[in-house]
């Protein structure tokens, strides 16, 4: 454990900015009684969200600090978590395959289902945690591999089209907003995954000797497969993960995409955690230098809540920041790949209970 005053910048920070990020989550409480490793009690939560309404309702900077200060208990995570950042982007499609649009994004399967210990059959791997039934059966969801294939085809699953390349990202990032031929913008956030492991593709290229992590960022990435597109389908087919989309027509312009937990993403509040280490709900004190603007470097010293996920971020030590919309947003998210320090805030009553982070200290 740690105290407040030994947070860097924590008098700096701006608490009432912090505290809006955090009523989301006290806009549906259950939220911190999922199971977890910092589950709370419905009552713990019930009451954690009536002192943060209070202070909202004070419209006091001091209101919003004092509410954190006495609310919670500061715990190290780790003093160089790894960091980085995701954004949602925004590309041209279409409702209809074109050449330059081939490549769809589609809708969950009819029968997609979540596979558990009671109806898993025995047979299948543990690692397995989505199915779907058919026929009375539950069956395994192909990989990317097969969906490139056609394992889909005919299901009239598909969304939209776009080129294979911002397809791909598109399946990175998790969001995305499409800008249809019509001049219609049409937002898709996560829907579902297969369930297959996820394997960097870039990390396969520095295996291969194709370069070095430095080279590929988000924007280097992008840059080879531009310059290697008979390439792009075998290296695709690596990372057997595939994710499944739906369109969110609730959004206004000036929110963020749907996370994790249904809820609107705060770009630079927002972190992508892995909820095994890390329960959602969360707030965290994140400190360390990032690009900023222009990839300036720029220092960080902030609360964020832990409001989303993604299948590369393993780990207690490991964070993902959402950054915004847009290119702008995507530059910086593709620049950021930082250590920072982390430090978890556990509500009062949990610090003394919690399991230990697995990286306390490094």
């Amino acid at each position: 454990m740690t105290s407040f005053a030994d947070l860097p910048d924590w008098a700096r920070e701006d608490h009432v900015a912090a505290l809006s990020a955090f009523l989301r989550i006290c806009r549906q409480p259950e939220i911190l009684t999922r199971p977890g490793p910092h589950r709370m009690a419905s009552a713990q939560a019930n009451a954690l969200c009536h002192d943060a309404l209070s202070a909202a309702e004070a419209r006091e900077p001091q209101s919003a600090r004092r509410f954190f200060e006495t609310r919670f208990t500061p715990v190290t995570v780790s003093s160089t978590a790894f960091l980085t950042g995701y954004f949602e982007p925004e590309f041209a499609a279409s409702r209809q395959k074109t050449q330059r649009y081939s490549s769809a994004l589609l809708r969950l399967p009819a029968g997609f289902t979540k596979v558990s210990a009671a109806n898993r059959p025995s047979s299948w791997s543990h690692a397995l945690p989505y199915g779907r039934r058919s026929g009375g059966k539950l069956l395994p969801l192909p990989d990317r591999g097969a969906v490139m294939d056609g394992a889909f085809d005919g299901e009239g699953l598909e969304l939209a089209y776009l080129d294979p390349v911002d397809a791909f990202f598109v399946h990175v990032q998790g969001s995305a907003r499409l800008r249809l031929e019509n001049g219609e913008v049409m937002r898709v956030g996560f829907a579902g995954k297969t369930g297959h492991d996820y394997t960097s593709i870039a990390r396969q290229l520095v295996l291969a000797g194709e370069g070095t992590p430095e080279d590929f960022t988000m924007s280097g990435l992008r840059q080879w497969l531009a310059d290697h597109p008979k390439r792009i389908d075998g290296l695709l087919r690596q990372n057997r993960s595939y994710i499944f989309f739906r369109e969110i027509e609730a959004l206004s312009p000036d929110q963020g995409p749907i996370g994790a937990l249904g809820l609107p993403l705060v770009p630079g509040r927002s972190l992508a955690v892995d909820p095994a280490h890390i329960s959602y709900g969360l707030p965290l004190y994140l400190v360390g230098e990032i690009p900023g603007e222009k990839g300036r470097p720029t220092r960080i010293s902030r609360i964020v809540i832990a409001d989303d996920t993604g299948s590369a971020i393993k780990g207690a030590a490991r964070g993902d920041l959402f950054v915004g919309s847009g290119d702008a947003a995507g530059q910086q998210a593709g620049d950021l790949h930082h250590p920072v320090s982390m430090t978890v805030l556990l509500p009062n009553g949990l610090a003394s209970s919690a399991p230990e982070m697995g990286a306390r200290g490094q």
